[in-house]
Parts: structure tokens; C-alpha cells; sequence
């Protein structure tokens, strides 16, 4: 059995949270591979902007998947965090390899970054129906964080559509 390092949770609640949270990780990666593909190939009137805003999301998403793989990692879990697992078990929908319009990328992560959100709600009850607080404290926060960055992104959507 693996090493843990959370007192107060039952076998069972240890259990479900790390299913939660490997669930979320590779959910995570996916979504912040997303995001790189975007900064990579964005073009559009507003490039630099978006270019370097996505540059910071990327940045915030590593630090969520490190935090979320950390959480699994102390409750005796082992992180899928390898290309293969990602593609095999992230539950987003698969991000488009074909696009470059600004608008396109807005639109595309704005999607995912809302199915992230509402994943990590349900993973929010979840935990804390589990009996693991810390966890659902864990998807609380990193979903506000994801809701913002949703925001961010998106408001750019409005943006690129005023511009055609």
C-alpha cells in the first residue's frame, strides 16, 4: 500500500478524493496543453494581447495540475501525468489542431475552460459527500481560479466578434 500523509480520512474518502483529483489531473494537463497550442498558433488583430495572455494562464493551470497532483500524491495516489494517460483519460473535449483565428481560439478555450469549471463543481460535491473537506477546499479554490481565467479569455471572444 502506498505511503499516506492525511490523518482524519477513512480508507473509502482517501480512495474516492484520489480518483477526484487524478480525474482533474489529467483533465488539467489537457487543458493547459490547450492553451499552449493556442499561444503557439493565435493570430489575429489582437495577438500580443492574447499572446501574452494566454502565456500567463498557462502559468496559473501548471501551478493548479501541481497543486492538484501534489493533493493525490499525499493521499497516496499515483499521477497519471504522462501524454499517453492524458490522452486516454482527460474527460475534455478533444482541442482542434486546425485553427489560428483569434476568435476560433477564444471560442474553443472559453468552452473548455467552462466543461473544466463545471467538472471540477461536481468533483467539488463529491469530495465533500466523500467526507474529504480538504479536497473540495482544493477544487474550490482552483475552480474560482478557472472561472476567472474563463473570464479573461472569454472577454476577448467579444472582442474578436466586434472585429469580425
Amino acid at each position: 500500500m502506498a505511503q499516506f500523509y492525511a490523518a482524519g480520512l477513512d480508507d473509502n474518502a482517501r480512495k474516492n478524493s484520489i480518483a477526484l483529483l487524478n480525474a482533474r489531473l489529467t483533465d488539467s494537463i489537457d487543458l493547459t496543453l490547450a492553451v499552449k497550442q493556442a499561444h503557439w498558433t493565435i493570430k489575429g488583430p489582437s495577438f500580443i494581447g492574447l499572446h501574452e495572455l494566454l502565456d500567463q494562464v498557462a502559468d496559473r493551470m501548471l501551478e493548479r495540475t501541481d497543486t492538484i497532483a501534489e493533493r493525490s500524491i499525499i493521499l497516496g495516489g499515483q499521477t497519471p501525468g504522462t501524454s499517453q494517460a492524458v490522452a486516454e483519460k482527460s474527460e475534455l473535449e478533444a482541442y482542434p489542431q486546425d485553427i489560428s483565428d483569434q476568435k476560433d481560439h477564444v471560442e474553443a478555450l472559453t468552452k473548455r475552460f467552462v466543461a473544466f469549471g463545471a467538472k471540477l463543481r461536481e468533483s467539488i460535491d463529491a469530495a465533500g459527500e466523500a467526507g474529504d473537506e480538504d479536497t473540495a477546499d482544493l477544487f474550490t479554490e482552483i475552480s474560482r481560479g478557472i472561472d476567472k481565467d474563463a473570464w479573461f479569455i472569454g472577454a476577448h471572444y467579444d472582442s474578436a466578434n466586434a472585429k469580425g
